[in-house]
């Protein structure tokens, strides 16, 4: 079984437990101010794996279950046994990368709750993009279009979202989990870089 399966079936029980168990969402939601003053930094990791409802959760679990195999492949062939360590680290770190901005702002508001894999997903997801930025990324199987694109419009709706704020789901952990992943698949794989600027050069619309 693939991490990425374990990771979304772990993902989904533990999301689906909360919704009906308001003590188990409060114990695990990121709440920058307990944080803070109770130094449960643990909600770091715990938030990533709860969601605010069953759209929120399909969308992310299906977003990581479409590229999250094949960068373990990539990973695996590039790393050989340890690509395993460096997938896992690419999505935790990118959850708690994610959350950094939004506890650093709402650190003294003990109001702020937010949730969910967001930024872990979108460190795989921008990962994958620059690797191979035409890949054909589908909207729940039948609006695709090549994965730079798709980055780029999923971007733009985290911003609009993000300042709406209306939500739990924490849209700005989108964007700081898009720029690790970039940055993480740079430094790791240095040649997805210029690689990414080639593919690009080839891309046509029509």
């Amino acid at each position: 079984m693939s991490i990425t399966l374990i990771l979304i079936i772990i993902t989904s029980g533990i999301s689906y437990y909360a919704f009906s168990n308001t003590l188990l969402m409060d114990k695990l939601i990121m709440n920058p101010y307990r944080v803070t003053k109770r130094n449960e930094y643990y909600r770091f990791i715990t938030s990533g794996f709860i969601h605010a409802d069953f759209g929120h959760l399909i969308f992310n679990m299906l977003s990581l279950w479409f590229v999250g195999e094949g960068i373990e492949r990539l990973f695996a062939m590039l790393f050989g046994p340890s690509g395993a360590a460096y997938y896992l680290f690419l999505y935790i770190v990118g959850i708690i990368v994610s959350d950094i901005p939004t506890f650093l702002k709402h650190k003294n508001d003990s109001n702020y709750n937010s949730l969910g894999a967001s930024g872990g997903v979108s460190s795989v997801l921008f990962a994958a993009f620059l690797y191979a930025p035409l890949m054909q990324v589908c909207l729940y199987f039948f609006i695709c279009m090549p994965g730079f694109i798709f980055g780029i419009l999923f971007l733009g709706y985290s911003i609009y979202e993000g300042r709406r704020g209306r939500s739990y789901v924490n849209h700005s952990a989108h964007i700081y989990g898009a720029v690790f992943g970039l940055v993480f698949m740079a430094v790791v794989y240095p040649a997805a870089v210029p690689g990414f600027f080639q593919q690009i050069a080839t891309w046509r619309l029509f």
